[in-house]
């Protein structure tokens, strides 16, 4: 079995998942083949909360040039994750809003 510390690679931080942070819906980037029960499961036991909802998407890589060489950035699993009202916040995220 895969320790919850592989499922979850990092938080994904900018604008837009910054905001999110009040409504207690935070976003991290996962391990592509780790489905929602599992990432539900590493969330409750990394962070001690509980967890509603999971929503995943796959995100492609972008296209990058360095002039006539082409390559793509790598693809990823991204995952936002809803914690329950009464569950408390996760504090890794406290500072930065």
């Amino acid at each position: 079995m895969k320790s919850p510390y592989d499922i979850i690679k990092r938080p994904i931080i900018t604008e837009q998942s910054m905001e999110r942070v009040a409504n207690k819906v935070y976003v991290f980037e996962v391990e592509k083949t780790a489905n929602k029960i599992e990432i539900r499961q590493a969330i409750e036991e990394i962070f001690g909360v509980k967890v509603a909802k999971v929503n995943t998407i796959n995100v492609l890589g972008k296209q990058k040039r360095m002039g006539a060489h082409v390559g793509f950035r790598p693809d990823f699993k991204k995952a936002i994750v809803t914690l329950a009202a009464d569950s408390k916040t996760i504090e890794f995220f406290e500072g930065m809003v």
